[in-house]
């Protein structure tokens, strides 16, 4: 029975380590971070050792176990066989596994062992350096990604830069100072030179990138360093110059679908629309079956108001089944700018769950409630709850807001309390109640709910601050606001409604050159009408009236509706115009 199992064993190893989940294949492959290219040449093949029985019995189980779904049985034992022999075969098929499963501990300790023990195998030492990578450790990365220079290989020094994005300004500067001494001995190597230009974008130094680039040949001729000259030209603003190179790539290149695509990209960021449009038309030409490509061409004409156009390559992605709910939703989009409102509802309702399914939920309820039927907007989205359970609470919010913005205040908070019986205690929807308190005047029912929320989450600066503002503008208790505002700025301190809210209670508390200094800072971040409002008036109490007539002026033209704006000049001047 014994000479069973390890026979069995051993024809596995022999097979190359056959899938877990079907003969004949390795389990499907996780996206990596980085395209992992062939060898330049094939590794050696390596011998099968003379295992001890209860390996060759861990190894069989953990087979079977695979088969039947088990990979973390299969990962424990394999992982645990390959300590215990450091045999590179063994180590390989463990790395293989903890990568499907996600397992990062496991994939660096099998990829250190496969490479130790397989030196001449450049897949394993590659697979050593980006688990290496990954796991912040760039030197030791390095060092193995040497090896694979060393024997003409191809690296992923790409790979280690970007890696490195995320670390602090010493290990950048620490890996900089590597790929300088590999560079002395390869000044040539077009992956080190395109590796170390891309650490230096991610370092925050384009220019620096962009001379190492344009000293070296490749950046002209092969297609990933072209492609980083382009994008670090166009960020520092030299768009015709990353058109010209581009241009030239092309050319050189005509059937290379990334250099046309990153071209009619970069016309979309130029608001070249028609180019862009022109160069999409290209690209589904010539990839008749890429669907991306048809989808940004609809997007691009859909931007450019390219409405017939728009819908042909939209019913085009329907007929062909790909991005379906996407096309729909786009599709509801042309009709209501055609201003055909029944058949946008259409499209609108045959997008399914996804990424757009909220979104044409949204746009169903507003175009019913512009039109009269909030009953229908109502029925609608009930059905959609009982058809879409995981979206109940979305649909609820959804509800309540269109329901707020008309001022249909009752029937929003009856939807809230609504939903609060199927989800009690959600922090959205005890946040949206207590923003609807404050419209219905009850302040104790705001306070309750944004006391409970930042008692569960005492870092929710939108919750201290909503609170803070709150007690600041309708009540008198000042100090405490401040001190809830102050929270909230300590967590967010660029958000420029927390700047709004610390400039006005700044204000009440009468201290106005640092309400004035705040609320210009939040009026820097973004135009708002209620910021507007509240520097106008402390500009007003300032002295500064005819500064504070201009931001207000300036305001009501954006928002000439606004009802802060209308009330707070009636107060200060008399009138609700200027």
């Amino acid at each position: 029975m014994n000479k069973i199992f390890a026979l069995l064993a051993v024809m596995m190893l022999l097979g190359g380590c056959q899938s877990l989940s079907q003969p004949g294949g390795r389990p499907p492959a996780k996206e990596e971070a980085a395209p992992s290219p062939a060898p330049a040449s094939s590794p050696p093949p390596q011998p099968v050792g003379s295992f001890r029985e209860d390996t060759l019995y861990s190894l069989l189980v953990g087979e079977l176990a695979g088969q039947r779904n088990r990979f973390d049985i299969a990962l424990e034992n394999y992982a645990a066989q390959a300590q215990a022999t450091q045999d590179p075969g063994i180590a390989e098929r463990a790395f293989r596994i903890a990568e499907y499963l996600g397992a990062d501990q496991n994939a660096l300790d099998s990829a250190l062992i496969w490479a130790d023990n397989a030196p001449a195998d450049l897949d394993a030492q590659r697979a050593a350096a980006v688990q290496l990578a990954r796991n912040g450790r760039y030197d030791d990365s390095m060092r193995y990604m040497e090896r694979v220079l060393q024997a003409q290989g191809d690296t992923h020094f790409d790979f280690l830069a970007l890696a490195a994005a995320e670390s602090d300004p010493e290990t950048r500067a620490g890996l900089l100072q590597s790929f300088d001494r590999l560079l002395a001995k390869s000044p040539e190597n077009g992956q080190l030179l395109f590796g170390k230009a891309l650490l230096l974008q991610q370092d925050n130094q384009p220019k620096a990138a962009l001379e190492l680039l344009e000293k070296h040949p490749a950046s002209e001729h092969e297609i990933a360093p072209l492609l980083l000259r382009v994008r670090l030209l166009q960020g520092l603003g030299h768009s015709d110059e990353a058109n010209a190179l581009l241009k030239k790539g092309m050319r050189e290149y005509p059937d290379d679908k990334r250099l046309r695509l990153t071209y009619a990209r970069l016309l979309v960021e130029q608001g070249r629309l028609d180019d862009a449009k022109n160069e999409f038309v290209t690209l589904v030409r010539q990839f008749p079956e890429d669907d991306d490509q048809r989808l940004s061409l609809a997007l691009v004409c859909l931007e450019a108001k390219a409405w017939d156009e728009a819908v042909v390559y939209l019913k085009e992605l329907i007929e062909r089944g790909s991005y379906v709910d996407a096309a729909h939703y786009q599709m509801g989009r042309v009709y209501e700018e055609r201003e055909d409102p029944e058949s946008a509802l259409i499209e609108y309702a045959l997008v399914g769950p996804g990424n757009h399914y909220l979104p044409a939920q949204l746009r169903q309820t507003e175009i019913l409630f512009e039109r009269g039927r909030p009953e229908e907007a109502s029925a609608r989205l009930a059905q959609a709850r009982e058809n879409q359970p995981d979206y109940a609470l979305q649909l609820y919010l959804v509800e309540a807001e269109a329901l707020t913005n008309r001022e249909r205040l009752d029937e929003a908070w009856q939807v809230i309390e609504r939903a609060l019986r199927h989800f009690p205690d959600d922090l959205n929807l005890l946040y949206t109640r207590a923003m609807l308190a404050e419209k219905r005047n009850d302040l104790a029912q705001l306070e309750r709910d944004l006391r409970f929320i930042i008692a569960r989450e005492p870092d929710n600066a939108m919750a201290l601050n909503a609170l803070g503002y709150t007690l600041a503008d309708r009540t008198t208790r000042y100090a405490e606001a401040k001190a809830l505002i102050e929270q909230a700025y300590q967590l967010n301190p660029d958000d420029p409604s927390i700047l709004d809210s610390l400039g006005w209670v700044n204000y009440r508390l009468g201290q106005l050159g640092e309400a004035e200094r705040l609320l210009r800072q939040a009026a820097e971040h973004i135009s708002d009408h209620e910021i507007a409002a509240h520097l106008g008036e402390v500009l007003w109490a300032r002295g500064k009236q005819r500064e504070a007539r201009k931001v207000w002026a300036k305001a009501l033209e954006e928002q000439p509706d606004s009802a802060i704006l209308r009330s707070t000049l009636l107060r200060l001047t008399g009138s609700e115009t200027l």
